[in-house]
């Protein structure tokens, strides 16, 4: 009883600090717990990074990517507070990835670079993984876990002297692991719609969405396993959606390319 207590006051005092955050490009309303310092937690895990992946000599990548990357921060603005820019290129030929982190933070690996061929591709994926942390992505989805954990405890606790006790915990996991998927794919298609956004405003043309996941769908053919079974949305419905987008972000686009 006492243990349980103790865990019901915990969850509740996790409750109580958090407070709502507004994704700026979206207007979502998220419930956050401030679990530490997202700037320097972002600049601490980055320059981890640094230390154990091979960063690319090639001048020409590392001025290309700096060259997009400063454009995307204009446009990027006050929505990210604090930042302190910056633009890595990690020499991994067959790592076809990206990815960003509080504070600015950007690093990007040349198999990327190999497949987005044009700078309009390149601002695609890098406003895509700015926009997560824009909205804050990695923090609700932490307050999440903390609230899954603290709630999974309560009903271990309650439920400890039930027969029951494991059909309850296992319908529990299966419930919470369904949720844990779909706040996934919502993330994605959030900063899909970040993401292009960014993009137009730093005069990059935003229909390069399209071309650069026809690509990803075509390097990743094979056998894909079911939507609800993937933290991402499908390749055709992130098109479909970015296609329904696109009259939106190509008047910023429009109205973007005078500055540049």
């Amino acid at each position: 009883m006492r243990k349980r207590c103790l865990n019901l006051s915990l969850l509740a005092l996790l409750l109580l600090l958090g407070g709502c955050y507004t994704v700026p490009e979206t207007g979502r309303s998220s419930f956050i717990i401030p679990l530490g310092d997202d700037v320097a937690m972002g600049a601490a895990a980055f320059a981890e990074i640094k230390t154990k992946e091979k960063i690319s000599a090639d001048p020409v990548a590392n001025d290309r990517v700096r060259r997009i990357g400063q454009r995307i921060a204009t446009a990027v603005g006050d929505a990210l507070p604090g930042a302190k820019w910056e633009f890595v290129v990690f020499d991994a030929p067959k790592t076809v990835n990206a990815f960003a982190l509080p504070g600015g933070k950007v690093g990007i690996y040349t198999g990327l670079l190999m497949l987005a061929e044009s700078d309009d591709e390149i601002a695609i994926v890098m406003g895509h993984e700015i926009g997560h942390v824009t909205a804050r992505h990695g923090a609700e989805r932490m307050t999440d876990g903390v609230i899954v954990a603290g709630v999974g405890l309560v009903l271990d606790s309650a439920t400890k002297d039930s027969k029951n006790h494991d059909l309850f915990l296992a319908g529990y996991g299966l419930a919470a692991g369904g949720g844990m998927l779909a706040f996934s794919r919502k993330h994605e298609s959030e900063a899909d719609f970040i993401g292009i956004r960014y993009a137009a405003k730093a005069g990059y043309d935003p229909r390069a969405a399209i071309t650069f996941w026809q690509k990803m769908a075509k390097e990743g053919s094979g056998p894909k396993m079911p939507a609800f079974l993937s933290t991402h949305p499908s390749h055709d419905r992130r098109i479909a959606d970015l296609q329904a987008w696109m009259p939106e972000a190509m008047k910023l686009y429009e109205k973007a390319r005078s500055r540049y």
